[in-house]
């Protein structure tokens, strides 16, 4: 039987676009829950504005445009939210979103996770290791 080497990737994400219909309020409340600044760029129709990253790091922005519609369906982004997912948690009710599943432990091995609704109706995933 022939062994078989399996290919690691560094992040499996290399890029992710969050849509939003108000960019300047999706914008103010990932801001709020999770203590950052964001980047702003317009190119033509298209907003972005960019989740900060370390240099080699997985990088991410809201867009708003025609095309992109915020839904509950398809694919779920899970953010890193360490040290505690919860700080963020207490943080996105009072910022206009909505916890969908609350701080749940997945495993000792795997951390916890929470989901929420963003204000442009998105679902959203947090993950820490505590």
């Amino acid at each position: 039987m022939a062994t078989q080497t399996v290919k690691k990737m560094k992040n499996v994400v290399a890029w992710f676009e969050v849509p939003a219909i108000d960019i300047k309020r999706a914008k103010k409340f990932y801001q709020n829950i999770f203590d950052i600044e964001m980047d702003d760029i317009e190119l033509d129709n298209f907003k972005m504005s960019m989740f900060p990253a370390e240099d080699g790091g997985v990088g991410g922005a809201l867009c708003q445009h025609e095309e992109y519609k915020p839904s509950h369906e398809g694919t779920l982004v899970y953010f890193n939210s360490n040290p505690d997912l919860q700080t963020v948690v207490d943080k996105i009710e009072e910022e206009g979103g909505k916890v969908l599943q609350p701080k749940t432990k997945i495993t000792d091995e795997y951390g916890y996770m929470a989901i929420f609704e963003d204000t442009e109706g998105n679902r959203i995933g947090l993950h820490s290791d505590n």
